[in-house]
């Protein structure tokens, strides 16, 4: 059994942020039929995930080698995807708090970019709240198909495959 998580905020006002990408791809992930998967979207705030997922675990028996996560980064440019496995969370609290409540950084993550090229921006916390532009919208769609795509074959070939695959 896996568990794949989609990180963001609950609530209508959040549902095209930066910050809810994770949830999106859920919804796209929900369109496909998968056996011993479990996706969800936590209905807590971002910075309270880590509550969401150790309950989530402990509902279902698992443990951090059956979780994955899915979420916005801001490390990386907008529309490239990384998967990484025991990593910190580079500042990322929705993923800090994971790390602190289950007391490891030993899971799956898939980080989605959405920084604009070339420049950070000042404000972090107002910026992952903000929707994307016409024109992010596009580059968004194109990463949200090729995540799907990655976890498709993660399921199918396992981690490894999917790194070699997805990480160039």
């Amino acid at each position: 059994m896996i568990l794949i998580v989609g990180l963001g905020n609950p609530g209508k006002k959040y549902i095209n942020t930066r910050h809810n990408i994770g949830s999106r791809i859920i919804d796209e992930l929900k369109s496909l039929n998968y056996e011993d998967v479990i996706l969800v979207k936590p209905r807590t705030f971002m910075n309270e995930s880590g509550k969401a997922v150790r309950n989530l675990l402990k509902t279902y028996h698992l443990k951090p080698d059956n979780l994955i996560i899915i979420h916005d980064d801001l490390d990386l440019p907008l529309g490239k995807m990384r998967i990484v496995k025991n990593r910190g969370s580079a500042g990322h609290k929705g993923v800090q708090s994971i790390i602190a409540e289950l007391k490891t950084k030993d899971f799956v993550r898939f980080r989605i970019g959405i920084c604009p090229k070339n420049s950070k921006p000042k404000n972090p916390e107002n910026f992952v709240l903000q929707k994307f532009n016409k024109e992010e919208e596009k580059i968004i769609k194109k990463v949200i198909k090729k995540t799907t795509e990655a976890v498709e074959i993660f399921l199918k070939d396992g981690l490894e495959r999917a790194m070699s695959k997805f990480n160039k």
